[in-house]
C-alpha cells in the first residue's frame, strides 16, 4: 500500500498511476491539476478508468463499485472515494 495514506499522498498516487497507465507526456505527479475532469477535460474512458481503478484496488487493497466509476471524475474525488473505502475497513 503506497505509504502517504493522507489526502494530498493519496491525489499525488492518483495522479502518477494515470500518468503512468495512459502514458501521458508534459505532465507530472505536481503539475496535475487536481480537480481536473479526467472524462471531459483528459479524454479518459471507460476503459482507462477500469483500469486505473484496477491499479488503486490492488495498491490500497480496496474494492472500487463499478457503479462507483461515474463518480471518480476527478483526482480528488477518487483521493476522497479511496479514504472513505480505507476509514470503513478500519
Amino acid at each position: 500500500m503506497p505509504e502517504n495514506r493522507d489526502t494530498k499522498g493519496i491525489i499525488r498516487h492518483v495522479a502518477e498511476v494515470i500518468i503512468d497507465e495512459l502514458k501521458l507526456e508534459d505532465v507530472t505527479a505536481d503539475t496535475f491539476n487536481p480537480d481536473m475532469d479526467l472524462v471531459d477535460e483528459l479524454g479518459i474512458d471507460s476503459m482507462d478508468l477500469a483500469t486505473i481503478a484496477l491499479v488503486l484496488q490492488d495498491e490500497y487493497k480496496i474494492t472500487i463499485d463499478e457503479d462507483d466509476y461515474p463518480k471518480l471524475k476527478t483526482m480528488r474525488l477518487i483521493a476522497g472515494y479511496i479514504e472513505e473505502k480505507i476509514a470503513a475497513k478500519n
